[in-house]
């Protein structure tokens, strides 16, 4: 395990300007008015060399429909109702990029299936929004699926459960067994036929990402995205040549646990870990270890009148060609998340907050990163 960490006084100097977007948090934030959520424009970025744009920043949906991972291993009305208030403060606030995937829920790992839930959100919010809503999916690699074809036929009931006929991005969720040449070849062909409008990858180490950059170019098409866990405490992307190669092939680095499933919030001691399988992996003494950050990140946060939650999301958004997707559980999340926009911490500040996180030995991350 990592050792203890020890910092000696910083006396920085801060120079901050007024913020217009402050939103409601657990840290006692104020929530923006009514004519502020209107009038909330949130800067859109393309994705890698596509002409496909969305918000810089995103939701994920994850948890939504969970039941072996998130939500006390439980899913009801409660549950549903928030996750409702979750897309749709999303949305008011300008951040209108989700990401799902077809392995999020029902069929695999909860009480009904992610995409089902967002399908039904975009049809309940009404056709002047839908317009402005981008989604993503993904497919999962399992052993028994082959071929090209098999894609395809994945992505086709992925819009079906979405009520969809074509969606803005679809990825591979992690790199196949065997077959990921075919798995390539489908998402070139999801994209001829109309179904998806720019493609990528998920989970890829540097020499995959390439791999697929190169086979997509031979047929025109961009690799838009490599998906990936990327923190403050999980800096992987950084270490293992995965950021600089999505950088120079000018591919966009989708963060997924951009806060460290919420352990960067500042919510969790270690009197109070987390429950269920996070608390598995995020300890009493790990969270011990991560005390010091978690204090610098505070005191970053109440110059700027933002949460620990908003810093480490803008840390992310400091990287650039980053593009964070922080899982929203409820509409209060949400709100908190569009904080983390239209303001940005100072080079210094980035660089402090890495020298400190790196004293912090990272957490297990996904194993097929390193296939």
């Amino acid at each position: 395990m990592a050792t203890h960490l020890s910092i000696s006084p910083l006396f920085i100097h801060r120079h901050r300007s007024s913020l217009s977007l402050k939103v409601l948090s657990s840290q006692g934030v104020n929530s923006p008015t009514v004519d502020e959520k209107k009038n909330t424009k949130v800067e859109k970025v393309k994705l890698g060399k596509t002409d496909v744009t969305v918000t810089k920043l995103g939701i994920g949906a994850w948890a939504w429909g969970d039941t072996t991972y998130w939500n006390d291993m439980q899913w009801d009305d409660r549950k549903l109702k928030d996750a409702k208030g979750a897309f749709d403060s999303s949305i008011d606030y300008g951040i209108t990029f989700f990401d799902t995937a077809e392995v999020y829920g029902a069929g695999f790992s909860g009480a009904i299936n992610s995409e089902t839930l967002i399908g039904r959100f975009i049809k309940e919010r009404g056709s002047n929004d839908a317009e402005e809503i981008a989604i993503a999916t993904k497919f999962a690699a399992l052993p028994w699926r082959l071929g090209r074809q098999s894609v395809v036929s994945a992505l086709k009931d992925s819009l079906a459960r979405l009520g969809l006929s074509s969606i803005d991005l679809y990825q591979l969720h992690w790199p196949g067994i065997w077959g990921n040449e075919g798995y390539i070849d489908g998402l070139g062909d999801a994209v001829e036929q109309g179904l998806v409008k720019a493609v990528g990858v998920s989970n890829y180490s540097e020499k995959r990402l390439r791999e697929a950059h190169g086979r997509l170019q031979q047929r025109g098409i961009p690799l838009a995205v490599n998906q990936v866990n990327y923190s403050l405490i999980y800096r992987l992307p950084e270490e293992n040549g995965v950021l600089a190669a999505c950088n120079e092939l000018g591919v966009t680095l989708i963060a997924y646990s951009p806060i460290a499933q919420g352990i960067l919030s500042g919510k969790y001691t270690p009197a109070n870990p987390p429950t269920g399988p996070r608390g598995r992996i995020y300890t009493p003494d790990f969270l011990t270890k991560l005390e010091p950050l978690i204090s610098q990140i505070k005191e970053i946060g109440q110059s700027y009148d933002k949460t620990p939650t908003q810093v480490v999301l803008n840390w992310l958004l400091c990287q650039e060609n980053v593009l964070p997707i922080p899982g929203a559980k409820n509409a209060q999340q949400a709100q908190e998340f569009a904080g983390a926009l239209g303001w940005r911490l100072t080079d210094d500040e980035v660089s402090e907050l890495r020298a400190i996180a790196s004293r912090t030995k990272s957490v297990i991350g996904f194993p097929v990163e390193k296939l």
